[in-house]
């Protein structure tokens, strides 16, 4: 579970009563266990009681960020890599998302479409982030969920970037996106990983190039 994402970064796990009815063993042994996760650096016990999953790769993304939220080559690193990221992202959740991943990701796409109308230019990358980050979470590789969830917390200044300044410089959100994000939608719940990493690949080509043009002329 640790390392096909059924277990994700920052998920609570069971108490360790739960953990040895589920199990079928002794609570010495589920406490041994979790001693020795925790040891290893799986987990963490956190304020209240409640043990959670890590998120191993943080630790390797702690750079200065301070003055990069409006960095043109840096905001350009991040789309490169949410390129490459989420292309494989909806690729896999495409092939391996559970109908209940399917379910919530439907639920999101459609309260997303809901909150196009009249929200703030914050509130619309938010809820852009949430669908994004469904689809990783989908994918049940541990690797993609962790990078994912990391590029969200650790670069959203940068990502948020695009979308304000694209607003700022034609008074509109990108005119691409909604159609791009229903897009990728279609193909995951359509179970077609190929088309699902073409399409999550061109949105963020796509939103690349908004952030270039945005900062000429």
């Amino acid at each position: 579970s640790f390392y096909c994402g059924d277990l994700l970064p920052g998920d609570a796990l069971m108490s360790q009563r739960k953990m040895s009815e589920f199990y079928g063993v002794s609570r010495s042994t589920v406490r041994e266990a979790m001693v020795q996760l925790e040891a290893d650096g799986f987990i963490e016990v956190q304020h209240g009681g409640k043990t959670r999953c890590k998120n191993l790769l943080e630790p390797y993304f702690d750079l200065p960020l301070e003055g990069l939220g409006d960095n043109l080559e840096f905001q350009l690193q991040v789309m490169e890599v949410r390129a490459m990221l989420e292309g494989e992202a909806a690729y896999y959740a495409a092939l391996r998302a559970s109908d209940q991943q399917l379910e919530a990701l439907t639920g999101e796409f459609e309260r997303m479409l809901e909150r196009g109308v009249g929200e703030t230019t914050l509130k619309k990358a938010k809820a852009d982030l949430t669908f994004h980050m469904l689809i990783a979470q989908s994918s049940h590789n541990l690797l993609v969920i962790s990078i994912s969830q990391v590029m969200y917390s650790k670069y959203f200044s940068a990502m948020y970037g695009v979308l304000s300044r694209t607003l700022k410089k034609t008074g509109k959100y990108p005119p691409k996106i909604g159609i791009q994000h229903a897009d990728i939608f279609q193909a995951i719940i359509g179970r077609d990983p190929d088309a699902a990493r073409q399409a999550a690949t061109e949105h963020i080509r796509y939103t690349r190039q908004q952030l270039s043009e945005s900062y000429m002329g």
